[in-house]
Formats: C-alpha cells, sequence, structure tokens
C-alpha cells in the first residue's frame, strides 16, 4: 500500500499561485522585469529621437 504524503505550507503556497514561483521569486522577477523595461524603454526613445533628427515624419 502506497503511503501518501500530506503536503506542507510550502507546498499548498506553490499549488495555490498560478506562476508556480513563490512570492519572493515573484517579487524578484518583477524588479529584473522592470529594469529590463526601462532599459529597453530608455534605448527605444533614443533611438527615436535619432531617427527624427536625421529625417522628421511630420
Amino acid at each position: 500500500m502506497a503511503k501518501t504524503k500530506t503536503p506542507t505550507q510550502r507546498d499548498m503556497k506553490m499549488a495555490a499561485s498560478l506562476s508556480g514561483l513563490t512570492e519572493e521569486q515573484a517579487k524578484e522577477f518583477q524588479d529584473q522585469f522592470k529594469v529590463g523595461f526601462q532599459t529597453w524603454l530608455a534605448i527605444a526613445i533614443v533611438a527615436h529621437v535619432l531617427v527624427f533628427a536625421w529625417r522628421p515624419w511630420f
């Protein structure tokens, strides 16, 4: 007869999360995502300013 494992509190938290990440991991991911997005946004703004200076589109 197979022995069933009772779920721990950590298992319950992991099951409740849609992403499978703990709250700490999700916060760390969000922080890194924000830094990456801000970097991408800054590069995009600089690129648009340079292209507009070279060849205005209106």
